[in-house]
């Protein structure tokens, strides 16, 4: 058995080839342009199979411009043609629409009959509904409905040519809004409701979370996760008698756009929108969401949008299809999914991970800010504890500005996975492996980085371990104080010396330390890991006035908790207030275009503060918390145990947001 994909590099196309590589025998051909044969050679390492082989082509060119030797000596063993190469784009113009999915589709099917395939997957939308009103089951297509969009009405014409020109039997796939996967959040593009997250982003950062925002009834919508999408499009193909039917890979039940968008904001730490008025009887044309979308469909009114909400990335087409006027049924797609396992999972599951997936790797943010760019541009900026966390979000966010990640951990294959994304995207990034707890690991590092990079232009001290556990469960682990102040002091200490003739050499040179919040506030049971922090902050002040006169500089980030699998093994931190990666790696290029001594938080300084004034009181604060938040199981070396006084401590935690209990 053998399989033609178009459209294989796509978002959809790559999940799409990923569960074929996994779950189904035989080779795997997949349309690409000449163009595009490094971008689909990185993929391939990515499937992990010798079974995928490329063919060129085009989606312009008649029966996709194939070679007709390749059609003749393949004719007859194409089994399944996958056809997914189209614009899946509210924005698209309409000449893009119109060559790409009514022009690709006619050109894929003639190929698909060349080449006498099995049969003929057609992945639409449920676009191809329109505006029409009320139920569409997956029965129905040509409804009398109106397409309001260029997207639409190339949605309905391709999936028309489908039905009406194929020569091969067919199945049609009709999804809704794809987002990115369920587990990793992973998403290649900025559609739907990540058109959104900017305004979330900037809601979270100007006001408070438990602030309540008025909204207004957006209508419904529909969104399912690609994972979902391409799992269910492999199992539908290969059910047998199911020729001829369209399936609808939708969420059944209907999602309200306000509180699809209430979960965003959650996972974002922002204000949530309250629509009271949703609840009263109101007629469908007076709705709120019936009302935008007739507003903003008038001309003057897409004008001012697009020097309004059109800023901060969100298009005035968008506004004016923030809902579905159409119910989805779906019944025939769930039965015919049933006993297979796969489910649409529930957006509150995975919304974390859409959100974070798109702070970390979507945000343009950095890279669009002049400021950032200039400072960072053609630089080299040398990451410890670059596999994961702060230090891989960090690099991804220097890439984007134009700067060269030196991505540093003792792990190499994480690194070169960094490092692949970042190629990806048109970047350039170093990998050097380094068990930075290893003295003479980090001397052979720093000779090897000053001896083949033209530079060292900033060091983001990163790697860190921690430890949390009281002094009266120390008195036998001594060495855990030995390995913290070997990674987080001696490590880092001996990784700037090794480095700092030659920023001393080139006259200019900044270091960024990932220092901690716990170096302000003490907070109980974690006397290893601050002490290493302030060590390393103390030698840092002093170093600094060392060299003040050569160009090299020092930020120290005292950082409040955040979400990294540094602090998972500590289950009582799932549900504490954090900030995201993200909003940590934010705070490290703000360090280096900045280039202050010092970052901190409000509550950090006022740590600090009442160290000084108030000591007294300070300690019984800290002794309180001592009492409510008790030594890990993992600290005790017993298995996990639930809590009993876990209200007490998370109405502790979003008092002193941010400080490590």
């Amino acid at each position: 058995m053998a399989y033609f994909v178009t459209g294989a590099t796509g978002f959809i196309g790559r999940h799409l080839v990923q569960e074929l590589v996994d779950h189904r025998e035989g080779e795997i051909f997949v349309l690409c342009r000449a163009g595009s044969i490094g971008r689909l050679e990185l993929l391939m390492r990515r499937w992990g199979s010798d079974r995928v082989v490329p063919v060129v082509g085009d989606l312009g060119q008649p029966g996709l411009g194939v070679d007709e030797e390749w059609v003749a000596e393949h004719r007859g063993g194409i089994e399944h043609f996958f056809h997914l190469a189209a614009i899946y784009d509210m924005t698209a113009d309409d000449a893009t629409n119109e060559t790409m999915n009514v022009g690709g589709t006619r050109h894929a099917v003639e190929l698909a009959g060349a080449l006498e395939a099995g049969r003929f997957h057609q992945v639409s939308s449920v676009a191809a509904a329109g505006e029409l009103k009320g139920r569409f089951d997956e029965t129905m297509f040509a409804e009398g409905q109106h397409l309001p969009s260029p997207y639409h009405r190339t949605k309905y014409e391709s999936e028309r040519i489908v039905r009406e020109e194929s020569t091969v039997p067919w199945r049609v796939y009709r999804p809704a809004i794809v987002v990115g996967h369920s587990e990793t959040g992973a998403m290649d593009k900025v559609d739907g409701p990540y058109y959104f997250f900017p305004v979330m982003k900037l809601l979270r950062d100007r006001l408070p979370a438990w602030l309540p925002l008025v909204g207004v009834d957006l209508g419904q919508t529909n969104v399912v996760p690609v994972d979902y999408v391409a799992k269910a499009m492999d199992h539908l193909a290969h059910l047998p008698d199911r020729d001829g039917e369209a399936f609808h890979l939708v969420n059944p039940e209907p999602q309200s756009t306000v509180e699809m968008i209430n979960l965003f904001c959650k996972a974002a730490g922002a204000p949530q929108f309250a629509t009271p008025a949703s609840r009263l009887p109101v007629p469908a044309p007076l709705r709120a969401a019936s009302l935008l979308q007739a507003v903003v469909k008038l001309r003057p009114a897409q004008l001012v949008l697009d020097q309004t909400l059109g800023r901060v990335g969100i298009p005035a087409e968008v506004l004016a299809h923030t809902g579905f006027t159409a119910v989805f049924d779906s019944t025939r797609t769930e039965q015919a999914l049933a006993g297979s396992g796969i489910a649409v999972p529930d957006l509150e599951s995975y919304a974390r991970s859409l959100w974070g997936y798109w702070e970390e790797h979507l945000d343009q943010a950095t890279g669009n800010n002049a400021k950032i760019r200039a400072a960072l541009a053609g630089k080299h900026v040398l990451i410890t504890g670059a596999s994961s966390g702060i230090g891989q979000v960090t690099a991804l966010k220097v890439a984007q500005a134009g700067g060269i990640p030196v991505l540093v951990a003792r792990g190499k294959d994480k690194l070169e996975e960094t490092r692949s994304v970042i190629e990806m995207r048109g970047g350039t990034a170093h990998v050097f492996a380094c068990d930075l707890s290893d003295l003479e690991s980090i001397d052979r590092l720093c000779e090897q980085v000053t001896a083949e990079l033209p530079s060292i232009d900033f060091v983001i001290n990163n790697a860190g371990r921690s430890i949390r556990r009281s002094l009266r469960l120390s008195h036998d682990r001594f060495h855990d104080f030995e390995r913290t102040m070997q990674l987080n002091y001696f490590g880092a200490i001996r990784l700037i010396m090794g480095l700092l003739p030659a920023m001393e050499a080139q006259r200019s040179g900044h270091i960024v330390n990932i220092s901690s919040i716990g170096v302000q506030t003490n907070p109980p049971r974690f006397s290893a890991y601050v002490a290493s922090k302030a060590a390393l902050d103390s030698w840092s002040t002093v170093v600094a006035s060392e060299v003040v006169g050569n160009g090299v500089t020092f930020t120290n980030i005292h950082m409040p908790l955040v979400r990294t699998p540094m602090i998972a093994p500590t289950k009582i931190y799932d549900k504490f207030p954090t900030i995201s990666p993200a909003q940590a790696a934010d705070s490290v290029i703000t360090a280096m275009v900045d280039k202050p001594h010092e970052i901190n938080t409000p509550l950090g300084n006022v740590g600090a503060v009442a160290h000084t004034v108030a000591p007294k009181l300070a300690f019984r604060v800290l002794n309180m918390a001592y009492h409510v938040f008790p030594d890990s199981a993992a600290a005790k070396g017993q298995p996990a145990a639930g809590g009993t006084r876990e209200s007490e401590q998370i109405m502790l935690a979003k008092v002193f947001k941010g400080i490590h209990w």
